[in-house]
């Protein structure tokens, strides 16, 4: 097995712990979550609340490999960045606490969003299919736990 192919298994897998993580955290501790969303969206609580139990789902799907959760992983990252722009534009404001306030983490956390796009999409059911770069074939892999 060749360390894409490693890095294909275990990426979906770490970002559905990140993702429940972060669902656990917008839920018992939004504000924070608030501070950083671009400030012309309404219902911000909510809006937090409902990401929240977005990656909560999301994460556990990627755990549990269902054939959804790395499309509907792909789509809440690309639903979210721009409270990562925002929290680059705020940053170093003193608007924001601890390090959401440092430029370079902030700003830092804007990029990190493709390689996370990218393993979600690497997710598949187990002993599934991965999508192949030629339309309308698919390539079989192997799972990371399989022998």
């Amino acid at each position: 097995m060749t360390c894409i192919e490693k890095l294909r298994g275990i990426a979906p897998r770490a970002l559905g712990a990140a993702f429940v993580t972060s669902g656990v955290l917008h839920l018992v501790s939004p504000k924070p979550f608030e501070a950083i969303m671009p400030r012309g969206l309404p219902a911000r609580r909510e809006l937090v609340y409902g990401s929240g139990v977005a990656e909560l789902a999301c994460g556990l799907g990627l755990l549990t490999r269902r054939k959804w959760a790395g499309q509907a992983s792909a789509a809440l990252l690309l639903a979210v960045w721009p409270a990562n722009i925002q929290m680059a534009l705020d940053s170093g404001s003193g608007r924001l606490r601890g390090p959401a306030d440092n430029r370079l983490i902030a700003w830092g956390r804007v990029p990190l969003q493709v390689p996370l796009i990218w393993a979600a999409l690497q997710s598949r059911p187990a002993g599934g299919q991965h999508p192949s770069p030629v339309p309308g074939k698919s390539v079989r892999v192997s799972s990371p736990t399989s022998t």
